[in-house]
């Protein structure tokens, strides 16, 4: 990994000595345009402006990441917690709770100089609707591809109107468990978000994933356009001629209703992995 962005001194002696500029000294402090807070070391997106606030602390300050983005490990003096690039490594300031500064209640106090900043302007998201099981797990490991802006996990592909959990469970609504991806096409192709996400679930299943069976866990693609309709199209004619008997459905998309808080980004709050997602490679 040698290709990262060249760090003046300064840059380094944050980034990847772990120090700290001073207070009301970074450009970011007090910067409140729309866009997309990225490394300064690899690019990787790690905040949005949506979630900064202005904490009086004198560095820049975020109630929240973007999902996978930020690491938070034990720092070296014993009582803070360090965030890190989730890419990269790059040192990029302290997390703290409990302050009721936000109604998040949590603080990233980071370094203007171990950011980049994208204009929303700049930034050209595409989105994509996939099913393949059981929500959390299918969330968990897209999430962790470079170019994954954000993930939301919700219902689609059925009848009823903002369904609850419940509802769905019980395979009257018709709705999939989906999840909705945010990401950089300049980062990874909408070609290769499916190719990984056929090698996370057996697309050869039908109305279940492992030991999750219904019809709200049946493999769907909820295409936006006709240009990621042929995309799919062509992967699962692939997949065909490689001898899988693909079940994934294509779905024009017409509609995603947000799941419930407590499904959102579920395996990175509970610390667990998993249990019937994993990665098989099935293209070439």
């Amino acid at each position: 990994m040698d290709n990262y962005n060249k760090l003046t001194p300064e840059e380094e002696r944050i980034i990847i000595h772990k120090g700290t500029e001073p207070p009301f000294s970074g450009k970011y402090y007090k910067h409140f345009e729309k866009g997309i807070y990225t490394c300064k070391r690899c690019n990787t997106p790690l905040y949005r402006s949506l979630d900064k606030f202005d904490s009086g602390s004198g560095w820049p300050s975020f109630d929240d990441e973007i999902a996978g983005a930020v690491r938070k490990l034990p720092d070296s003096d014993g009582i803070r917690t360090e965030i890190v690039c989730a890419n990269c490594g790059a040192h990029l300031g302290h997390i703290f709770f409990g302050e009721n500064l936000t109604p998040k209640n949590v603080r990233h106090c980071v370094n203007s100089l171990s950011l980049n900043f994208v204009p929303e302007k700049d930034i050209h998201l595409q989105v994509a609707y996939l099913a393949g099981g059981c929500f959390w797990g299918v969330e968990h490991l897209l999430k962790q591809l470079d170019g994954v802006i954000s993930t939301t996990v919700g219902y689609s592909g059925g009848t009823k109107e903002n369904p609850t959990y419940d509802e769905v469970c019980t395979g009257t609504t018709g709705h999939a468990e989906t999840v909705k991806v945010e990401f950089n096409p300049n980062v990874i192709t909408y070609k290769d978000l499916l190719k990984y996400f056929f090698e996370i679930h057996d697309p050869t299943q039908i109305n279940r994933q492992g030991p999750d069976i219904g019809t709200q866990y049946r493999s769907v693609i909820f295409y936006v356009d006709e240009t990621q309709k042929k995309i799919a199209e062509e992967l699962i004619h692939t997949l065909k001629d490689k001898k899988y008997n693909v079940a994934t459905k294509l779905e024009k998309f017409e509609e995603f209703w947000v799941a419930e808080d407590y499904h959102q980004d579920y395996y990175s709050k509970h610390g667990k992995t998993p249990y019937c997602h994993f990665y098989q490679k099935r293209f070439d």
